[in-house]
């Protein structure tokens, strides 16, 4: 009985391991829309994430999302290809995700060279609880021929609390996440700093609803 008892325990951690990666950035084939408003709600605009590769391997499960990120106009700016990966549970995001939009149509379609770097979203967390800070820095050529380095810094990240969240994309019950960001972006050898105090909405399980930068405003709009 014992044994039976353990065997069942098993496969049903195994079941919940699996449904705890089920984030939307490593369901195949999907298509993810994040809205960007700035300060006074214009909108600013779109990014677009197609999902690809996913694949699993005992506890850990990784995909490919490819993005691009579009103007108000709807004029596309940039497209990047990263990888995010879930292990036990725990969201791990590739941090060149992390580049804000504004910089992106900086660096516009660019040639990118660094080391995949990820900031962990933990399955479970309490209020209070201090997550793993991340950094990383890479070098890039945009087809202009212009070419420079990013380097990015997110320090202080702790757990708020728990709120609900509604975008046009549906309603999570989120954990509330704030944290500090550092951005320097080098261009032709002129430095750029930005800085930003961030607030994420984290829905366990599913992934990063929404987030405010400094009043500035990114929120997933559709999923399909």
């Amino acid at each position: 009985m014992k044994i039976l008892l353990f065997a069942v325990c098993l496969v049903l951690s195994n079941i919940i391991i699996g449904q705890d990666c089920n984030y939307y950035f490593l369901q195949d084939n999907k298509t993810i829309e994040q809205t960007f408003k700035n300060k006074k709600g214009k909108e600013t605009g779109k990014q677009v994430y197609t999902i690809s590769n996913v694949s699993k391997s005992g506890t850990a499960t990784t995909g490919t999302v490819n993005s691009e990120f579009f103007s108000d106009k709807g004029k596309s700016i940039s497209k990047a290809t990263n990888n995010v990966k879930c292990v036990a549970g725990v969201l791990m995001m590739d941090m060149k995700l992390f580049i804000p939009s504004a910089q992106q149509e900086q660096m516009g379609t660019a040639t990118a060279t660094a080391s995949d770097v990820y900031l962990e979203y933990p399955v479970n967390m309490n209020e209070g609880d201090a997550l793993k800070d991340g950094q990383f820095s890479m070098d890039y050529k945009s087809t202009s021929g212009m070419s420079g380095s990013v380097s990015v810094n997110i320090t202080e990240r702790k757990v708020l609390g728990k709120e609900s969240v509604t975008t046009p994309a549906g309603t999570w019950d989120c954990f509330k996440i704030s944290s500090n960001q550092k951005m320097n972006i080098k261009i032709s050898g002129i430095s750029i700093p930005v800085k930003a105090d961030v607030i994420e909405w984290f829905a366990p399980g599913f992934g990063v609803i929404k987030s405010d930068a400094n009043g500035a405003t990114a929120e997933i709009t559709s999923i399909k």
